[in-house]
C-alpha cells in the first residue's frame, strides 16, 4: 500500500515547490563599476575653480602671489618691488663694510645677482635724522664753547633740510646719471644706481658723530677725509661699470665731495 502512495503524481498538489534550476557557472555575470572620483581640496584656492569654492586634484594651482604684469601697472604693484628687498642682515653688513673701503672698487659685482634698495631707504632715512639731531647739538656745543650763556634751542628746519637734501640727492642724481649713460650709449642700471649711491651715504652716518667735537678744524679734516672716501668709493665703481667715460666719472666724485661739504657747512657750522 505504502508503494502505491508513493507512485501517485504531486506536482498538482497545493503547496508543492518546483524545482530549481541550476545556471551554468561559467556564465559571465555583469558587474557594477562605480564612476571615477574626482578628488578635490578643501578649502579653495584663490575661489576654486570657476569661482565654484574648490579645485580638482592634479589642477594647477594658482599661488598668491603673481608674478607682476610686465606693464605700467606693474609700477602701482606691491609685490613688483618686493624682489629689491629680499635681504638678510648680513647681506646687509657686508654691504655696509664694503662701502667703507672705497679702493675696490667690487660693489656692483656683489650685487649683481640681488641689487636692494633696503639700503637706499633706511641709510637715507638714518642720515636724516642723524643730521638735524647732531646738527642742532653740533650748534649748540659750539655757541656754548663760545658763550656759556647760550641756551639750549632746537632749530626744526634742520630736518626739513636734511630730508630734502638727502632724499633728493640719493634719488635725484643716480637718476640723472642712468638716463646719461643712456643717452651715451651705455647699458645702465637704474636699481644698481640706486643701491651703490645709498650704500655711499653710510659713512656720513659715522662721521656725524665725530662732528660733535667742537674744533672746527677737526670738522672740516673730518668732512674732506669722509667725503673723499665716499667720492672714491663712488667713482671707483662707476669706473669699474663704464669704461671709457672719464668725465663721468669726475662729474660723479665732485657731487659727492661736494655733498660732504654741504653736509658741514649747513648742519656743522
Amino acid at each position: 500500500m505504502d508503494e502505491s502512495y508513493a507512485g501517485l503524481p504531486t506536482s498538482h498538489l497545493l503547496g508543492s515547490v518546483p524545482a530549481v534550476v541550476s545556471e551554468d557557472k561559467d556564465k559571465n555575470t555583469t558587474s557594477y563599476e562605480a564612476p571615477e572620483a574626482n578628488l578635490q581640496i578643501f578649502p579653495p584656492n584663490n575661489g576654486g575653480e570657476k569661482g565654484r569654492g574648490y579645485q580638482t586634484v592634479g589642477s594647477t594651482s594658482e599661488t598668491f602671489e603673481q608674478q607682476p604684469a610686465n606693464n605700467w601697472r606693474g609700477v602701482f604693484n606691491i609685490s613688483s618691488y618686493t624682489q629689491y628687498f629680499n635681504v638678510d642682515t648680513d647681506v646687509v653688513l657686508n654691504r655696509l663694510l664694503s662701502s667703507l673701503y672705497p679702493h675696490g672698487g667690487d660693489f656692483f659685482s656683489k650685487i649683481d645677482a640681488n641689487p636692494d634698495l633696503y639700503g637706499l631707504i633706511w641709510i637715507s632715512t638714518t642720515l636724516v635724522f642723524v643730521l638735524a639731531a647732531l646738527g642742532n647739538c653740533a650748534t649748540y656745543l659750539m655757541e656754548k664753547h663760545s658763550d656759556s650763556s647760550t641756551s639750549w634751542a632746537f632749530n626744526v628746519s634742520y630736518m626739513n633740510l636734511a630730508a630734502f637734501s638727502v632724499y633728493g640727492y640719493a634719488i635725484l642724481v643716480p637718476l640723472a646719471f642712468y638716463f646719461l649713460l643712456h643717452y651715451l650709449g651705455s647699458n645702465a642700471s637704474l636699481v644698481r644706481f640706486w643701491c651703490m649711491w645709498g650704500y655711499s651715504l653710510f659713512i656720513f652716518v659715522l662721521a656725524s658723530f665725530l662732528l660733535l667735537i667742537p674744533v672746527e678744524a677737526f670738522r672740516w679734516i673730518i668732512i674732506i677725509v669722509v667725503g673723499a672716501a665716499s667720492s672714491c668709493f663712488v667713482a671707483f665703481n662707476l669706473k669699474t661699470y663704464i669704461e671709457g667715460n672719464d668725465i663721468v666719472v669726475i662729474a660723479a666724485f665732485l657731487l659727492q665731495l661736494a655733498l660732504a661739504i654741504f653736509f658741514k657747512v649747513y648742519f656743522f657750522p
